[in-house]
């Protein structure tokens, strides 16, 4: 269970304020339909976490646990800088538009998820916990779930009540937090 709750607390925390929570907002305002949306949310996230728990297993086959402790303690505390630093959205007025919500969220959903902090925490949580990889991948995708599905529901109504200065602040403290028990545990 370590697995599931670590990872579901750490990209739920990652991803407020992130390029992909703005992009579930402006997917929202411009569609007005939140089942499509939401399911390409899911979609995207399952596979692009699968993928990136696939490449966390990988890499938890060439470094020793205690270096993998520290890895994922450093990313925790890496994130804690990155949530202070928010992210904005690329004007992308897409030709993707045209292929409907589900279509156009799971493609841009899956595009932006590359590289980005909750992919980057995919990785070293499933090399942490390698013997629990569909936990993670579980625990990410719910954490994707859990910070974008009432930013559709709510869209733009509920973003400009947001005040996203001191939601990063807290954010940033609970990866702190999240980051010294990982180096206790």
């Amino acid at each position: 269970m370590e697995a599931l709750t670590t990872s579901t607390l750490a990209v739920a925390i990652a991803e407020i304020g992130d390029k992909t929570q703005l992009l579930a907002l402006v997917l929202s305002c411009r569609f007005r339909k939140p089942l499509p949306i939401i399911v390409g949310i899911l979609a995207a996230t399952l596979l692009n976490h699968g993928l990136a728990g696939s490449v966390g297993v990988w890499i938890q086959h060439w470094l020793d646990p205690l270096w993998l402790q520290y890895l994922l303690a450093a990313s925790f505390f890496a994130m804690a800088l990155w949530m202070l630093i928010p992210d904005k959205l690329d004007d992308e007025d897409s030709q993707l538009r045209r292929y409907g919500p589900f279509i156009t969220t799971f493609v841009l959903f899956f595009i932006a998820e590359m590289g980005d902090k909750t992919q980057l925490a995919t990785v070293l949580l499933a090399a942490r916990f390698v013997d629990d990889f569909w936990l993670v991948v579980a625990g990410t995708t719910l954490g994707m779930m859990a910070a974008n599905v009432p930013v559709v529901l709510l869209g733009k109504k509920g973003a400009e009540r947001i005040p996203m200065r001191w939601i990063h602040g807290v954010s940033a403290l609970l990866f702190l937090v999240l980051g010294i028990t990982t180096l206790w545990w």
